[in-house]
């Protein structure tokens, strides 16, 4: 059994997808998908204290980026924009027992040299996986990389068997419009994450569970590897229960 998950690149995304990550043995970063507004490509969601709303981080890009691959919208250097993210980063989470882990892998990332939000996205979420160990044993590939074309479920399969994949994991979005039964087709079996959503100890009031990864490895450090941890449904199981 080889599990394939596919993934557009997104800005130290909330611990959702690293639990999809734990699950793959291939992961396919999907950065020649067309970049939309509002997408977590180049923005998330950080807490703030206890009485006040979620803080936006969002990366500046080029704002003619709407429609172009996420591998080719450039970042907007004009601002400094990474110091202003760390400050905020450190003023927030001044209190939290692992502040100085979660600055050492966003300096790591913010150091390297990034052509779009696509390199930086992929730097981030890569060097999450190598701080929780959850790098190892698996294959990181850019769809770019491919030579896949196509779009919706049939690239979806497509890119599957390229990789040598015979089961697909995926987030809950994707119940709305893949074609199970297609993929089954293809000898490819859909499964869903059936996210746990485990609290840990978190700063500023009640549990958030859909905030940035920074905000456990800030919280808990290398321990929180084992919040990272919900187990997968398939697809048939999954859509009926969302049904009832």
């Amino acid at each position: 059994m080889t599990v394939v998950v596919i993934s557009q690149p997104m800005y130290f995304p909330w611990v959702g997808l690293f639990e999809q990550i734990a699950c793959a043995d291939v992961f396919i970063h999907l950065d020649d998908a067309q970049y939309s507004k509002g997408a977590f490509t180049n923005r998330v969601q950080i807490k703030l204290t206890a009485n006040a709303k979620n803080k936006w981080l969002s990366v500046p890009i080029d704002r003619q980026a709407i429609g172009t691959p996420i591998a080719e919208v450039p970042l907007d250097e004009s601002k400094p924009w990474r110091q202003a993210h760390r400050d905020r980063l450190a003023q927030v989470y001044a209190s939290a027992r692992y502040l100085g882990d979660m600055l050492a892998l966003v300096d790591k990332v913010f150091a390297q040299t990034a052509e779009s939000i696509a390199d930086l996205d992929i730097a981030a979420i890569e060097a999450v996986c190598e701080y929780f160990d959850l790098g190892r044993g698996r294959r990181f590939i850019r769809s770019s990389t491919m030579g896949v074309p196509g779009r919706s479920s049939r690239r979806v399969a497509d890119l599957v068997c390229a990789a040598e994949g015979d089961r697909y994991v995926t987030g809950h979005g994707a119940a709305s419009y893949l074609d199970h039964e297609m993929l089954e087709s293809r000898g490819i079996e859909t499964h869903y994450i059936d996210y746990l959503r485990r609290p840990y100890p978190q700063l500023h009031g009640e549990f958030d569970p859909h905030v940035s990864i920074l905000d456990l490895i800030a919280n808990t450090g290398t321990a929180g590897r084992d919040i990272i941890c919900s187990p997968t449904v398939a697809w048939r199981q999954f859509i009926e229960r969302s049904s009832t």
